[in-house]
Formats: C-alpha cells, structure tokens, sequence
C-alpha cells in the first residue's frame, strides 16, 4: 500500500495559499502570495532537492491548473515532474495535454489508488484534498515546512473535520532564515490523560 505523503509550506497561524507568488493564489480576496521568498536559503534548497525526490502527486483541480501551465517548460527544477504520476481530484476536469495525468472525482477513487502498487504519493497544496484526506484517515505523513510569518487569513491546511490522530517527530531541521522544516508521520490514535500524572 502506498502513503499519502503531504507537503506544504505553512505560516505560524496554519495559512498555505499563495506561498510562491503573488499571482499564484489571489482568491477570496489574499494579498500576501509570495511569502516564502524572503525565508529562502541553502539549507531550505537541498531540503526541497530531496522532497522533490520521485513520487507520484495527488492534486487538486486548482493546484493542477496552476501546475499545468508552469511545470512541464520548467523541468530544470524538477526533473521528474512529467515523468511522474499525477491524479487530479476533480469533478469538472477529465482531460488535459500534460502528460501522465489521471483524472479521479471520488474519495473512492483516491481509496483505489492507495491501495495499489507503485511510488509513494506526494500531495503538493490543494488545502481542499488535504483536509479530504484528513477527514478519511489517508494522510500517512507530512512533511511541513512551517515559517515565522503570520498572514491573518487565507486557506488553512487544517479544518475542524479531521478525525483526531497522533503523528510522531521523525525529522527535523530549522534553517538560518527560521524556517521549520519537520517530519511527522502516523502514530495511531490520539491518547489522552491528565497532566502530571
């Protein structure tokens, strides 16, 4: 079975949209696209050369449009991109032109392809899917890559539908610009007490 693996960069307050550029993200309003540039740094680039290691991705329909017309001419960065897997959750797409990319519109579907053979998934943005998955219990890991900025508002990686579970600290690293990039992966269920006892 393969895992679920969500990555994402994150602002203190929980916001992920908008973190490459300003026209990245704008929707509902959100000024602030962009905000991971000022925190870039070596350290931050040799993690991202092995998060971006192969994988298959699960995206949302929003991520994917905005991927579909960027990746496929920028493979100097990401050399795997095309090569690669990527289901797209949507129920108004089936098609494109971006090679190896597979249309899925339900939980099910995404249930189907967990179970099958083949790469760990790696999900890349779409808040939508993530808290999907977190409502269904498919989220394996995560890699989060949280940064000493508060933004207010915007789309949050976490929304109170997700059934509760503990993730264990596998890794971590914090960068020069203060950058936590941290490794959590599935611990089971949540355990509770009393403090001090």
């Amino acid at each position: 079975m393969r895992k679920f693996i969500v990555l994402s960069f994150i602002s203190l307050d929980g916001v992920m949209q908008g973190p490459g550029s300003p026209e990245e993200d704008p929707s509902g309003g959100f000024k602030h696209g962009g905000w991971v540039a000022p925190y870039d740094d070596e350290v931050n680039n040799k993690m991202m050369e092995r998060l971006l290691k192969p994988a298959d991705l699960l995206l949302g329909r929003k991520t994917f449009e905005i991927w579909e017309d960027y990746w496929p001419k920028h493979t100097e960065y990401w050399p795997t991109i095309n090569d690669v897997n990527k289901y797209v959750l949507s129920t108004t797409r089936n098609k494109t032109d971006w090679e190896n990319s597979v249309f899925v519109q339900t939980v099910s579907g995404i249930k189907k392809i967990k179970s099958s053979e083949g790469l760990d998934i790696h999900v890349w943005g779409s808040s939508e899917v993530v808290q999907l998955l977190l409502e269904h219990e498919l989220v394996d890991e995560f890699w989060l890559m949280i940064h000493p900025v508060i933004l207010g508002h915007g789309k949050r990686l976490f929304d109170d539908k997700a059934i509760p579970a503990a993730f264990t600290l596998a890794e971590s690293v914090v960068t020069p610009t203060g950058v936590i990039i941290a490794n959590y992966q599935r611990a089971g269920e949540v355990k509770t007490g009393s403090i001090g006892t």
